[in-house]
């Protein structure tokens, strides 16, 4: 999919991968609408952007709140058009320290599924609606390796990425034929914050940085047609293409 021009949108875009995303994606041409709940660190982010040239606005938004929804695709289309590529990367780990399901609260797997889950599915049911009578877009969903390995502690967060793994598939298979293309994407471990919350002993020279594995998710981006649709996909895949 070739994104010169067109109008993105980013969740998740204050730090870490989304920050990395929204950046690789403005250098490739789009217009970028980055959201995240924190206005400091976004503004900063979307100021950055500017200044190396590209076009970034910032939007102050909880895409686990309901209400919320409508006004982040309604305030991005109002900004940079018709959204053709929406990047669901925000996501919670819950509460930290990671703890085993006979510990968790109920409210902490609500709270996980709220953001990495409902949030991407009214986003998505939004903008990929949109997408759809234009007859072009692209939804990329951002999981985790948690979402197909069991990992101890990881309940909350690993089975709100596998259903998002899945809706991915199913919306895939609503889609088809429409021009909607939906793609999960596991971006592998990397050096973020989240990472440092979930794993705080791991050793970051192990770990990949963020803006390495954004140039593999836009190589992904656009390859997108080459693949299946709804497909889940591992970002290390595409580590030659973004060489």
């Amino acid at each position: 999919m070739d994104i010169r021009g067109s109008g993105a949108l980013v969740t998740g875009a204050s730090m870490g991968l989304g920050a990395a995303m929204a950046r690789a994606i403005a250098e490739a041409g789009a217009r970028v609408v980055l959201v995240a709940r924190r206005p400091g660190p976004l503004n900063d982010v979307a100021r950055s952007i500017r200044a190396a040239g590209g076009e970034a606005h910032a939007l102050v938004g909880d895409v686990a709140a309901k209400q919320d929804a409508h006004r982040i695709a309604g305030a991005a289309a109002a900004l940079v058009g018709h959204v053709e590529l929406l990047v669901n990367n925000a996501s919670t780990l819950g509460v930290v320290p990671l703890r085993p399901l006979l510990d968790t609260d109920c409210e902490a797997l609500e709270e996980a599924l709220a953001v990495n889950l409902v949030g991407p599915f009214r986003l998505t049911r939004i903008v990929a609606g949109a997408m759809a009578l234009h007859g072009r877009g692209l939804v990329v969903n951002v999981s985790s390796d948690a979402s197909v390995a069991a990992y101890a502690g990881w309940g909350a967060y690993g089975a709100s990425k596998a259903a998002l793994d899945h809706l991915g598939r199913i919306w895939g298979a609503e889609f088809e034929g429409m021009g909607v293309r939906i793609v999960t994407v596991d971006p592998g471990e990397m050096d973020t914050r989240m990472h440092a919350d979930a794993v705080p002993d791991a050793d970051p020279a192990t770990l990949l940085a963020a803006p390495v594995v954004a140039r593999r998710i836009l190589a992904l981006v656009r390859d997108a047609e080459t693949l299946p649709n709804g497909a889940r996909v591992e970002a290390a895949r595409w580590a030659g293409a973004a060489a």
